[in-house]
């Protein structure tokens, strides 16, 4: 397949807009609640409806700002976590929606933290928080996402490369490559880099796929249309 002009526009391009479309955390964790001497108890999870009405209220944030709404904050957040622990404190991640002009009361921000602790360390998991924003989205759009990545993972490691699109897509027809402005792997590489996170590290993983496409499944009102543009776009 040809990747150039003249891919309909609804599919990827090589631009830097798109028209259409554990490194486990060793902390110790909180003692269980009890009468014990010396022991606190643990405090209470917000309620379900609370922290449903902060993700929605956070959501809706993200999508005013377009279809990559929610990949720019997912982007934002990885960039955060620089020592991999891929988890934030409440602070950290109240700060940090602020720098992206999101706005959450503390209470929000500590509520959302406390649903998604898993091991009790009283951190943001970053990567169940990011699942959790992207709007819901059916089984078949789920499924059309995941076939899109498999066909690209060549090599089926869960991570998209350079050499995995050199197997199923051309940049010869590109202007600039015609031009010998890029080469054939400059095309490609800057293909990837509008999925990659934003240390833009020529690697693509599913969850940064599922990023790109959660904001455009958004925009789209029927399971048809979404799975019918990705049919078409990915040649599926």
């Amino acid at each position: 397949m040809q990747l150039g002009p003249a891919w309909s526009p609804e599919a990827p391009s090589t631009s830097n807009s798109f028209p259409g479309h554990n490194t486990a955390n060793t902390r110790p964790g909180r003692q269980d609640s009890g009468t014990e001497a010396g022991l606190l108890p643990r405090e209470p999870r917000p309620s379900m409806d609370t922290v449903d009405a902060t993700m929605e209220k956070l959501r809706a944030q993200c999508l005013s700002r377009g279809a990559s709404g929610i990949q720019g904050l997912a982007r934002f957040f990885r960039r955060l976590d620089r020592d991999g622990s891929r988890s934030l404190d409440a602070d950290e991640f109240r700060q940090g929606l602020a720098k992206l002009g999101l706005v959450l009361d503390q209470s929000e921000a500590e509520g959302v933290c406390r649903r998604w602790d898993r091991d009790g360390s009283g951190t943001l998991d970053l990567e169940e928080f990011l699942r959790a924003l992207r709007p819901p989205m059916s089984q078949a759009r789920e499924a059309v996402i995941t076939a899109a990545f498999a066909k690209l993972d060549r090599s089926g490691d869960g991570v998209v490369t350079v050499d995995d699109l050199r197997g199923v897509y051309s940049g010869r027809a590109h202007p600039k490559v015609r031009s010998g402005e890029w080469t054939e792997d400059e095309v490609l590489r800057r293909f990837l880099d509008n999925f990659d996170s934003s240390e833009k590290d020529g690697q693509v993983t599913l969850a940064e796929f599922q990023d790109y496409y959660s904001g455009v499944s958004a925009s789209m009102n029927t399971d048809e249309e979404f799975v019918a543009m990705m049919t078409s776009a990915w040649q599926l």
